[in-house]
């Protein structure tokens, strides 16, 4: 599949539930949230099948999202389905980690359970080291749960984990030497993500906003000149950076200030009520539930609706235009 700028999709984010055990400012700030029923929730098996026709299409990547997923009942279920798919060549997921080191009914940790299923890379957001600042940004006290959910991770062999650290003001910029040494004495990949207008609540502000450039610099100060590193590319859009002295990689998501952003995008998102979204900073998304629903679509109808989000895929974001999305990134999927 290839849209009308040159992107060939070959990468789909699927979110499988809107809950979540935490309640992040930048995805789902009000403690108060209108959950999707359970029949207005995709079912696995409608999702398994998203993906197989996706795979015949040149989907080779899937990453699994939430809200959190692994709140999902029978989620390692999924994950087994998954790692069957002829064609699916790289399963990851996104996490905020409190889970991954609960013991599954076989004794062995969900990071292993995750690892034994097929799943290749692990992606953990991680926003601070301070356990008050982290309880503040969250909504949750369960800093010693992620920090323990990523060293489960790592006892547990993935090829990558990555930690996502999103920059904000007046919260973590003191933070981001801590980060990195915490980082590299675990071996992980880190990388700093712009703070993007994703949530109804007006949670990016002038006053909130770091630009990565900026955090580039402050890292800069204490550590030196950092190397770019144009030959480390991974399936997202970040830019990558080595770390004098200890040849540490570390990687920036700008999506508000880098213009260049949208340039090598592959993905579409897949919400887990069955809206195909062709962009995260587009209010463009695609009702998939009906045709997945009817008897009498085929799969041949499921390829076409593909094809037709494709076709719609915007050139670039709308983050810099005032954007707003009608729903929180909760409900959209990380």
């Amino acid at each position: 599949m290839e849209d009308r700028f040159g992107h060939r999709i070959s990468y789909l984010r699927v979110s499988v539930t809107d809950r979540c055990n935490e309640r992040c400012q930048y995805c789902m700030p009000q403690e108060e949230q209108e959950w999707l029923s359970r029949d207005d929730v995709l079912s696995y098996e409608e999702m398994l099948r998203v993906i197989r026709v996706g795979a015949g299409m040149g989907i080779s990547k899937v990453r699994v999202t939430g809200g959190e997923p692994l709140t999902r009942r029978n989620v390692l279920w999924f994950f087994d389905e998954l790692n069957k798919v002829e064609g699916i060549k790289d399963i990851g997921i996104s996490t905020n980690g409190t889970l991954l080191g609960k013991r599954t009914h076989e004794g062995i940790t969900t990071a292993q359970a995750l690892k034994n299923a097929g799943v290749r890379t692990v992606n953990v957001s991680l926003d601070t080291l301070d356990p008050k600042e982290y309880a503040e940004t969250t909504g949750r006290d369960l800093f010693h749960e992620a920090v323990a959910g990523i060293d489960a991770a790592r006892g547990a062999g993935f090829e990558k984990i990555k930690i996502n650290s999103v920059l904000m003001r007046h919260r973590n910029e003191h933070e981001l030497w801590d980060l990195i040494e915490f980082a590299r004495d675990r071996d992980l990949l880190l990388r700093f993500i712009e703070l993007m207008p994703v949530s109804t609540t007006q949670v990016l502000t002038e006053e909130n906003f770091l630009p990565s450039g900026e955090a580039k610099k402050l890292i800069e100060f204490r550590l030196g000149k950092l190397k770019p590193r144009p030959d480390i590319r991974t399936n997202g859009p970040a830019t990558y950076y080595e770390v004098p002295e200890t040849g540490q990689i570390i990687g920036f998501i700008g999506a508000m200030t880098n213009l260049h952003f949208c340039e090598t995008c592959n993905k579409l998102r897949l919400t887990c009520e069955g809206k195909l979204r062709p962009c995260l900073g587009s209010h463009l998304e695609f009702d998939m539930r009906e045709i997945l629903r009817n008897p009498d679509m085929t799969d041949a109808d499921v390829a076409t609706f593909f094809k037709h989000v494709v076709d719609r895929k915007p050139e670039m974001h709308e983050f810099r235009d005032n954007y707003r999305p009608g729903r929180k990134m909760i409900a959209i999927g990380g």
